[in-house]
């Protein structure tokens, strides 16, 4: 009956039964002061009446309290908790009507706006993914050009923060741990050389200066070929602008070169001493020693001859080496080898096994297509087959046909033969020179004679069962922000955040329980960056209850072949640097990885967010508010299968954060300080908790 009154109706009966309360106590009071008024001592009746009357009012006033706090003023705040939550985080959680059921008209009336809120949003994402499908487009092939650009591409801002890299500086520089955006470039590449080729840049008079320089890996101390060059952008006054460094490995250039370095100075060397021993016989060659002169000479001959022909070996085995080849899949090179000879009108059949071969694949077809021209202008292209096969430890060429097989002497002068028109250096000896290798024919067998060409590196092409496409990674807002020196004063969007959670053998960590898996994630100026993440088993060097197992499911068989908590610690806390950390619960995962610490060799002293307590900041402190709860209000979805899962914890929180953010910004709090003062008021529910 009272959810169809008004909600001023209700107001007024609100006040009315305060009134009519007050006056019933103050009544009733009155009565008992009255019937004692006869008695010899009548002021302790009117004191009786009085304290009657007063603890009347304050049992009815207590009473209403409470009704007003349950019915209108935790209503009031739930109700507009989804409101908020609806209008700056994009939830989707209805509005609860029946806990407003006592506010008149207001509940509907806030459904109905946030209906018409969603109904508007939605029809404007349609309008603006209508308008924007072209330039997503442009955007989705710009990011494919540039992830698949030969070299790596790193962008940085001015404090030397990772604002862009693409796949290949992902594998240059972060083999050991990936690069993250906001992270300093000098926790994966040498300081020095970077920034003594900033400073140099900054001073250059040259506006559009760029400064090659070589800088070698932290980790690795891989030597990284770079090429650094100013980014200065039209809106910058007066600013310090940041840069692109582009990026190639040459540690293997480099350690190539080097041995030919030491093999031509072993070549002098050893050559040096029989020519000079040589010019000393002859100098002291005489009629009378002759004979064991001639001895002493031809040894020397011979120990040079031999010197020659083992040292021009090795020469050729190592020119095979720098000499600038790529890989290439064998069933490409037989395609082009079957074009070339097509376009001459050859016919052969060109097979070729799953190959990957390293060699100069213009060459080789050059090579191939020749040999195979001229067996066919000698009358040798009958049923003319060419196979490229695996050949331990490379693979081999070889060319086959029905008929006689081909002299040596022949061969040599096809060899000798320049193999393109304009191209007179290039012959077909050349070619094998360049690979190290050697063609030879080889006998009729079954009818069939052939040439055999060995290729000295390949490799079987296995495609990877989950092949991880490279990506782009950036965020060009980071070029231009403003950074505070104390945490404190950092607007919640300038920070960048590591959200994690733990997995572990029970709950108390001051027992022997352990972390059993860790996950993490990273999230830059208000998003999750999708190829940042951090997972891993551990070791936790005791067995699991089945109790634990039967809610994250990990076992004991997962974790025995797992790294122990000190290396997957070091590896987090690197993961971690220089980042917020936020847990759901966090003091509950931080306690796990405190004790520690002096295995990993590292304090975990990061700032922390806690997404119960900014639950609570935002929901109020009777909410339920544990993950599921906290979803639920959100409208974040967690799998099943996700539950319970380091991994799914860990998204479902950072999906969780990423939208109560907006809400913290909208109630005033827009600095890392104001929400941390905040959160130290509702610190009992973590408490509670633990």
């Amino acid at each position: 009956m009272l959810e169809r009154l008004s909600l001023r109706l209700r107001v007024f009966l609100f006040f009315a039964l305060v009134a009519a309360g007050g006056v019933a106590a103050v009544a009733a009071g009155a009565w008992l002061g009255y019937r004692r008024l006869g008695e010899p001592e009548a002021f302790p009746a009117f004191v009786l009446a009085g304290a009657v009357g007063a603890f009347g009012i304050l049992g009815l006033v207590a009473w209403v309290w409470l009704l007003f706090d349950e019915n209108v003023a935790r209503a009031i705040e739930a109700l507009s908790a989804r409101l908020r939550a609806r209008a700056h985080a994009d939830a989707g959680a209805p509005v609860e009507e029946a806990r407003a059921r006592y506010l008149g008209d207001l509940a509907p009336a806030a459904a109905a706006v946030s209906a018409k809120l969603s109904e508007t949003r939605d029809a404007l994402a349609q309008a603006v993914q209508r308008e924007t499908t072209r330039l997503a487009q442009e955007k989705a092939r710009l990011e494919a050009l540039l992830a698949d650009v030969p070299e790596g591409v790193l962008l940085c801002s001015p404090e030397h923060k990772i604002v862009f890299y693409n796949g290949q500086a992902a594998e240059l520089i972060g083999r050991d741990h990936a690069p993250g955006l906001d992270r300093p470039v000098f926790d994966y590449l040498r300081e020095a050389p970077i920034a003594h080729a900033y400073e140099w840049l900054l001073a250059a008079e040259e506006g559009d200066a760029a400064s090659d320089l070589l800088c070698a890996t932290v980790d690795e101390g891989r030597v990284l070929s770079a090429r650094m060059r100013l980014l200065r952008l039209p809106e910058e006054e007066g600013g310090y602008p940041g840069y692109v460094l582009t990026l190639r490995d040459v540690t293997a250039d480099l350690a190539v070169h080097a041995r030919r370095e030491r093999l031509l100075e072993e070549i002098f060397d050893r050559v040096r001493r029989p020519a000079a021993n040589l010019q000393t016989v002859i100098g002291v060659m005489g009629p009378e020693r002759a004979q064991g002169l001639d001895a002493a000479l031809a040894g020397e001959v011979r120990a040079l001859t031999a010197a020659i022909t083992e040292l021009g070996a090795r020469y050729d085995e190592a020119r095979a080496d720098w000499w600038p080849m790529s890989e290439t899949r064998a069933r490409d090179l037989a395609d082009g080898i079957a074009a070339r000879l097509a376009s001459q009108g050859i016919a052969a059949e060109v097979t070729a096994d799953r190959l990957m071969l390293r060699c100069d694949a213009f060459e080789i077809v050059a090579l191939v297509s020749r040999l195979a021209q001229r067996l066919a202008e000698k009358g040798r292209g009958e049923a003319l087959g060419i196979a490229i096969a695996a050949d331990p430890p490379g693979a081999a060429i070889a060319l086959s046909w029905q008929g006689e097989p081909l002299a040596v002497a022949e061969l040599d002068r096809w060899l000798e033969e320049p193999l393109e028109v304009g191209l007179a250096d290039v012959t077909g000896r050349a070619v094998l020179r360049t690979h190290g290798t050697e063609c030879w024919p080889e006998a009729a067998i079954g009818g069939r004679a052939g040439l055999f060409l060995p290729l000295r590196h390949a490799r079987p092409s296995v495609a990877p069962p989950h092949p991880a496409p490279r990506s782009a990674t950036y965020d060009f807002d980071l070029l231009s922000r403003a950074r505070p020196a104390a945490i404190a004063e950092r607007r919640l969007t300038d920070l960048t955040y590591v959200v994690f959670d733990t997995e572990t053998t029970g709950l108390m960590p001051s027992r022997g329980d352990e972390i059993v898996q860790i996950a993490a994630v990273r999230c830059v100026n208000g998003r999750r960056i999708e190829g940042e993440t951090f997972e891993s088993l551990v070791n936790p060097g005791r067995s699991i209850p089945p109790a634990a197992t039967a809610v994250h499911r990990v076992t004991d068989e997962m974790v025995a072949g797992a790294p122990p908590i000190a290396e997957v610690g070091r590896r987090f806390h690197r993961f971690a640097a220089g980042a917020v950390l936020v847990a759901h619960n966090a003091p509950f995962d931080l306690a796990f990885l405190n004790r520690h610490e002096a295995e990993i060799g590292h304090r975990f002293d990061h700032p922390v967010l806690d997404t119960v307590l900014l639950s609570a900041i935002v929901f109020g402190q009777h909410e339920k508010h544990t993950l599921d709860a906290l979803a639920e209000r959100l409208g974040i979805a967690i799998p099943e299968h996700a539950r319970h899962t380091a991994m799914g914890d860990t998204l479902a929180t950072a999906e969780a954060f990423l939208k109560l953010l907006p809400m913290l910004r909208a109630r005033g709090m827009e600095t890392f300080g104001e929400v941390i003062a905040e959160a130290k008021r509702h610190g009992r529910i973590l408490r509670d908790l633990n």
